[in-house]
């Protein structure tokens, strides 16, 4: 699968992963920040954005489709960040191809297994919008807050929104495929071999999706050479509540 992407500046390759129903329009900011310094892909996953949709959604196959535009790139190696959804799949790329990396960067997510469930009423939300008879916006708001309380969750979502050619709404996400393969995306990563050259973690202060057992041993067993660091007052949404202190921390990091 060939992914849409976007390139920015000169210098050693950073390439930017997003999560969960986000866009690579998300890291716009940080990104013109890095690339006063580096060469910034900043890309849409497969099911997101403007990139090709599919059925099947995997971090086997995200892994796959990341190492397609790394070849088709020229990137021999890069720095490879990734935030939740996109975390997991910068640390199935980094297990599956060590090679290509020179350092790895996750935000706010453990390698460990998710039910899932606490994506059950932004699922019941988007599913509650009828893109067939929608004229406004505002209508599509007002579908969503029947099951998401929360403005700025809303608002997040509301970006992959957009009007087709005929006027007619759509989502940017391939609803149908995300829906069906939830369980996918909260699976476990696992590797026969750790990744043993560096790795950032850097986790919510506010957020509980790296936890203190994946500190201690969940994160350090996959990858012995990685640091956690906190966010403080963030939430899982660190890079848009706190971008000074996640720009300091990555490049720091980055060298």
């Amino acid at each position: 699968m060939q992914l849409h992407f976007r390139e920015l500046g000169q210098g050693t390759p950073l390439v930017i992963l997003h999560g969960l129903f986000g866009t690579s329009d998300n890291w716009q900011t940080l990104a013109k920040r890095w690339s006063e310094t580096h060469r910034v892909v900043v890309v849409d996953l497969r099911n997101h954005g403007r990139s090709p949709h599919a059925a099947e959604h995997s971090y086997e196959l995200m892994s796959q489709d990341v190492l397609a535009l790394f070849d088709q790139l020229g990137l021999p190696e890069a720095t490879l960040l990734g935030h939740s959804m996109g975390g997991k799949v910068a640390m199935r790329f980094a297990l599956d191809h060590p090679e290509r990396l020179t350092r790895l960067i996750v935000l706010d997510i453990a390698p460990r297994l998710s039910d899932m469930r606490h994506q059950d009423d932004i699922l019941a939300g988007l599913n509650a919008v009828n893109l067939a008879t929608l004229q406004t916006r505002q209508e599509a708001d007002t579908a969503l807050a029947q099951h998401i309380p929360d403005v700025g969750v809303r608002q997040f979502l509301l970006k992959n929104l957009y009007r087709k050619e005929d006027n007619s709404f759509a989502w940017r996400q391939n609803l149908a495929a995300l829906t069906a393969q939830m369980a996918a995306i909260g699976a476990e990563i696992t590797g026969l071999h750790p990744f043993l050259k560096p790795a950032l973690f850097l986790r919510g202060g506010k957020s509980d999706y790296i936890s203190p057992e994946d500190k201690l041993y969940g994160i350090p067993a996959l990858f012995p050479n990685s640091q956690v660091e906190t966010v403080v007052d963030a939430g899982h949404w660190l890079h848009a509540e706190k971008p000074e202190e996640v720009y300091g921390l990555v490049e720091a990091f980055m060298g």
